[in-house]
């Protein structure tokens, strides 16, 4: 972990009460997200100030919790971040909008998975141990009642460190179903079912090849959205005691604050302007990203690469991940922006694109690749697009998934640091850079994860950076800081 010097000293011993639960499952695909959903609309339709976090490294979910509460939705992860880290952002969440009522935490896969088979680093119990927070258990209960029971009795004794406060039975048939797994649970484990969730198809919502359809994209094409959002906050409230989730949020005890804070404005001459592209194509951002972007003294531009005709008045750029491989045909039709972007580049513009803010830089996007599995979709017909060409090679998609968490090391100067900063972040992907030349130059050796080709990431041409690898600003702090002070040492 790095150490930043950008960091404000808080007086040791504070505590802040913060009535806060963690929810979880047994597994994905347990419905803990349609449940999240739900609790944030019906908590804030009530009139509480809910502050939303999701533990791990995601992008779309965060983005439904933001919508529906009107709040940033933070992410918090005990890989990337030690346990003063989580906290400084756990509260940071918490106050920066306005003070909350109440925070509700959405783990990660099952509960105790993580980084490792032996430890729960990573893991959606670390988190609440840190935070010290009560679980509420998400079962998909589908075809069992009495197995329930022994189901919650192992996560229950698993870590007696985790307290398992409630659980909601998602997928429940009828009455009957409801009432022999209500009984066995509480029977045998003496943890309260507080939620039975039957089985309803308009509970469900888009999903695609990374998870769910993020909520910027889900709004402008779905007419219906916020009647959708609305049954899920309906049929969560009709289901569940949520006078009892508020009752153990309450419950949790006074977290400690951290010794220090990264949340802290920097005083600048003058500040750049940092152009984000934002629409249907590129939406993942962290928002603690932007916020430290920001409080690192620069201001955010925000354009659209498919629908605005030309780049904006900028300084420098920052091109998210997303789905440019869903908008391709769109992208390559805004030859205007296309070749604003790429001038720009020629120029020495600072440019950094995170995943699919690489794939657009490329020279070209083939979708749907026939013969290379499960990737290929209705949604993706095979094509061939032309991108910005700011950086070499030709990105396919593909059979190739890569889920992981990445490390690595600066091998040159960069927009996002300097030669021999390290840092741990994350790359998720169904792509592939090909057709690279002989001398392309990478800025990032990685010491785990895939990048781009044999242990290398960051392809670079000028001040133009395109890596696979996801950067967390509140876990690699040198990341605002460095790429503000990148770009105004080029204006110099």
């Amino acid at each position: 972990m790095t150490t930043s010097t950008n960091m404000r000293p808080l007086e040791p011993g504070q505590e802040k009460h913060i009535p806060r639960v963690l929810i979880s499952a047994g597994s994905s695909s347990s419905g803990k997200t349609t449940v999240t959903i739900g609790l944030l609309a019906a908590l804030s339709k009530a009139g509480y100030k809910v502050q939303p976090f999701k533990v791990g490294l995601d992008y779309i979910d965060p983005s439904y919790y933001s919508e529906i509460t009107g709040r940033r939705a933070r992410n918090i992860d005990g890989y990337l971040m030690d346990e003063e880290r989580v906290r400084d952002v756990f509260l940071h969440g918490c106050e920066v909008d306005g003070e909350a009522d109440i925070a509700i935490i959405e783990g990660v896969r099952g509960l105790y998975e993580g980084l490792e088979s032996l430890s729960d680093i990573g893991s959606t119990a670390q988190i609440a141990k840190i935070l010290n927070c009560a679980v509420i258990l998400v079962l998909n209960a589908r075809s069992i009642t009495r197995s329930a029971a022994a189901i919650v009795s192992g996560f229950k004794a698993f870590d007696p460190q985790v307290k398992i406060a409630g659980v909601i039975l998602n997928n429940i048939g009828g009455q009957r179903h409801a009432m022999k797994a209500k009984e066995a649970i509480e029977h045998y484990t003496g943890v309260p079912v507080i939620g039975i969730i039957h089985r309803n198809n308009e509970m469900m919502i888009s999903m695609r090849h990374l998870g769910l359809v993020p909520a910027i994209e889900e709004r402008r094409r779905s007419a219906d959205f916020d009647a959708r959002i609305d049954t899920i906050r309906d049929v969560i409230s009709e289901g569940v005691d949520i006078d009892r989730v508020l009752d153990i949020a309450r419950q949790a005890a006074p977290l400690p604050r951290p010794s220090s804070t990264i949340f802290v404005p920097r005083s600048v001459a003058e500040k750049p302007v940092i152009g984000i592209a934002l629409d249907e194509a590129f939406n993942f951002y962290y928002h603690d990203n932007l916020e430290l972007l920001e409080l690192a003294g620069a201001e955010l531009r925000y354009f659209s690469p498919v629908h605005d005709i030309h780049l904006p008045d900028v300084d420098g750029i920052y091109i998210g991940g997303g789905y440019p491989e869903l908008f391709a045909a769109e992208l390559e039709a805004n030859v205007s922006m296309r070749g604003d972007i790429k001038a720009a580049s020629e120029a020495g513009l600072p440019i950094y694109g995170e995943c699919g803010g690489l794939m657009y830089l490329t020279e070209k996007i083939t979708t749907g690749v026939k013969g290379k599995g499960a990737y290929h979709m209705a949604e993706m017909p095979e094509s061939t697009h032309e991108m910005v060409g700011a950086l070499p090679g030709h990105t396919f998609m593909g059979h190739k998934r890569v889920v992981s968490y990445n490390i690595g090391s600066l091998a040159l100067d960069t927009v996002i640091g300097k030669t021999g900063k390290n840092f741990r972040a994350h790359e998720f992907h169904h792509s592939e850079v090909t057709e690279l030349p002989s001398d392309a130059k990478f800025a990032i050796k990685l010491s785990r994860g895939t990048g781009i080709i044999d242990g290398w990431d960051g392809l670079t041409v000028n001040n133009t950076l395109g890596c696979y690898a996801h950067l967390v600003a509140s876990s690699y702090e040198e990341f605002a800081r460095s790429f503000v002070d990148f770009v105004r040492e080029r204006e110099e």
